[in-house]
């Protein structure tokens, strides 16, 4: 099934579930960059790997959806290139925002103990928190 309508449009059950909670923007950033990757490296992980870092570079994941990021750029060490051999992603959250900001989004994640966590412990906080709402929303 194309990921596209005939009107331009994302078709969004193509999508996945994240995808599919986030804003127009997100969807179109993360489907037309899969196209393009399904193109030149085929159907499979590579394609979808490539799609979600794109999608990185503009959005974080907030919950079980993406936000727009303020400033665009790598949300982590993996994504800038740094850790091109196996490095980790940040699953999403911007690793690479201010601690205030990260602190900000465990707020409103309702985080537990997020007042005394440093930088690192609130990426991996956040990492947790952010399945934990994914999980939640594809249940019900």
């Amino acid at each position: 099934m194309p990921r596209f309508t005939k009107d331009g449009k994302v078709r969004s059950e193509t999508l996945p579930s994240t995808l599919q909670r986030s804003d127009e923007k997100a969807q179109d950033t993360f489907a037309a960059t899969l196209d393009a990757a399904e193109e030149q490296y085929g159907d499979g992980e590579r394609a979808r790997r490539t799609a979600f870092a794109s999608l990185k570079h503009g959005f974080e994941k907030v919950g079980d959806h993406w936000e727009p990021k303020d400033e665009k750029g790598p949300s982590d060490a993996q994504a800038a290139g740094h850790g091109a051999e196996g490095g980790r992603t940040a699953g999403g959250v911007d690793a690479n925002a201010s601690r205030k900001h990260l602190y900000e989004l465990a707020r409103k994640l309702d985080v537990p103990g997020r007042s005394t966590m440093s930088k690192a412990e609130l990426v991996d906080a956040l990492q947790k928190a952010n399945a934990r709402e994914t999980r939640k929303a594809r249940e019900g």
